[in-house]
Order: C-alpha cells, then structure tokens, then sequence
C-alpha cells in the first residue's frame, strides 16, 4: 500500500511539476522525494509521471492518483484536527484565506482581542480573489474563509459575521463632497471606478452603477482599494469603498472625502465559510460567536448579522 508520504510527494509534483520545487515543499532532497515516487509507482504497478530534461510531466493516470490523494491527505488532516478539538477548542492552527479588499482591514480589529481570549488559537493567513480561495477550501490547502456572501459553491456552508455599507468616496473638491449624504440619483451619469473583475465587490459596483444610471469606468480599474482611492484623489472618478476601508484609510485622508448613501445605503455580506465535510464545523461556529463579539464592540459601522 502507498504510505501517506509517498502521496504528499504525489501531490506536490502534481502542483509544481518541478522534482526540486515538490522537494523543498516536502522538506526532503530531490533524490529522497524521486526514489519515493519510484517506489510508489512499482507499489502501484502503473506509471505515474513522465520524466525528461525538458518538463514534468503527469501521465492521466498519475493525475487522477494525486486529485485522490489530495482528498486522501485532507481527510487526515481533518481527523488530527477533530482530535486536537477534543483536548481544547481554538488552540490549534487554522489556515484562513481572506479577501484581497477585506484582509488588511479586518483582521487587525479581531485579532489582538483573539489572542487575548484563545492564547492558543494561531491564524496562518492567506490573501487572493475568491475564486482560486474556494479552490484551495475545496481541496483542502485552506480550512476556512473570511468571505463576501453569498457563496455559490455547494459543498460550503457559510454563517454570516456583519454587514457592512458601502460608502461613496469622491475627491475634497467634488461637488457632492459637500453634502452630508448622497442620493442615489445625484450619482447619475457620474464616473464609478471599482476593482478589476475578479472581485465580488466589482460585480457589486456594477450592478448598482447599472440600477441608478452611473457609468462604470472600464478603462481605469483598480487592482486594490488603495488604487482606488489614489485615483479618486486625482480627479478620475468615484467610487463605492467597505466601511472598514474607509475606517482605516479614508478617514484620516485630505484629499478625499466618504460620504453614506441616504435610504438603505448598499453593503456587502461578510461571513465565514468551510467545507461542509469539515470536522471543525462546532469549533468554527464558536470562533464567529467570538469575532460578532468583538465586532460589536469595536466597529459600530458595521451592524452584526447572526
């Protein structure tokens, strides 16, 4: 039978498609992680990669191994963690993907509490856009996901954290900078800049530019909040930023201002989200009852969603 090591090998060939890569990513010398898999293929009896000077290369066979192998390996780790919960709850390491346009504003408000809680408790932190974030959930490179809801993936389940508005970001010297608030029609036929495709958020921005008869900018985009709001600060634009980000970056601006939307300003939905099969569902749960705790204390421009 393979042993779990040879299937980690497996695994990191599959992602790197590198002998020396799958090495360092394995901790062990490139001849060590290549007699290994020569092993595991005569174990097997079948070839599972193709060798040559030029590249690496899996034969179908080998790849359908490894797609198993990773479900083999997650379910592992999943059975180590559910006995780590039975010692102690929040004690063990979580692997967390977050965001690209929430990260760096919302972890820094949860964690000193976090830590002060569940000394334990430690956060290995992965940032991306959503779609190659639930791609790691899913094949189990991530346990769970600070997220936009909603997610469409079926083999998920979410819980939701708080809801937090948007707020329009225009220059200091931008006719609307004046007022207090913003109606939805004093938006018509003004410029929105979002973040590039790819970002929930952008798909957002879109459909409410559409609703109130705003224009879309598709020429200049942003690759991150911050770009954003340098280039509302030159003129080129508005936009609609997360209250967090405006909390940490906008308000201490001259140059551009933040202003609510009047009615029911626009939000997104940020949650929580893992595998459906995930043993740590119970010890997930917890940990959102601690962070709306927080929240609650420490943001009150965000309204704490259960």
């Amino acid at each position: 039978m393979p042993t779990l090591q040879q299937l980690r090998y497996l695994v990191a060939l599959s992602e790197t498609l590198h002998f020396r890569r799958a090495a360092e990513e394995c901790h062990v010398t490139q001849p060590t992680l290549s007699a290994q898999l020569k092993e595991l293929e005569a174990r097997l009896g079948v070839p599972l990669v193709e060798r040559s000077r030029a590249k690496v290369v899996l034969t179908p066979l080998g790849r359908d191994i490894a797609a198993r192998a990773k479900g083999v390996l997650r379910d592992m780790t999943e059975i180590v963690e559910l006995a780590r919960q039975g010692q102690a709850p929040l004690t063990a390491t979580i692997r967390v993907g977050v965001v690209q346009s929430l990260g760096s504003y919302f972890l820094p408000l949860i964690v000193p509490q976090l830590r002060q809680r569940h000394p334990g408790l430690k956060l290995y932190v992965r940032e991306g856009l959503p779609r190659a974030l639930t791609g790691q959930l899913d094949d189990g490179a991530l346990d769970l996901l600070f997220f936009p809801l909603p997610v469409p993936e079926r083999n998920l389940v979410a819980t939701r954290l708080f809801r937090e508005p948007l707020l329009v970001v225009a220059p200091h010297d931008h006719p609307l900078a004046a007022q207090p608030d913003i109606a939805p029609a004093d938006l018509r036929g003004e410029t929105i800049m979002a973040l590039e495709p790819g970002h929930q958020l952008y798909n957002q921005v879109r459909q409410l530019t559409e609703a109130i008869g705003a224009d879309l900018s598709h020429d200049y985009e942003g690759t991150s909040l911050d770009t954003l709001r340098q280039m509302v600060a030159m003129g080129m634009g508005l936009s609609l930023l997360p209250a967090l980000y405006v909390r940490s970056e906008v308000a201490r601006e001259t140059l551009v201002v933040a202003r609510p939307m009047q009615g029911t300003p626009p939000a997104r939905i940020i949650g929580m989200v893992w595998r459906k099969s995930s043993v740590r569902a119970a010890e997930f749960s917890a940990l959102a009852d601690t962070i709306r705790d927080i929240i609650a204390t420490e943001v009150p421009e965000v309204a704490i969603m259960r």
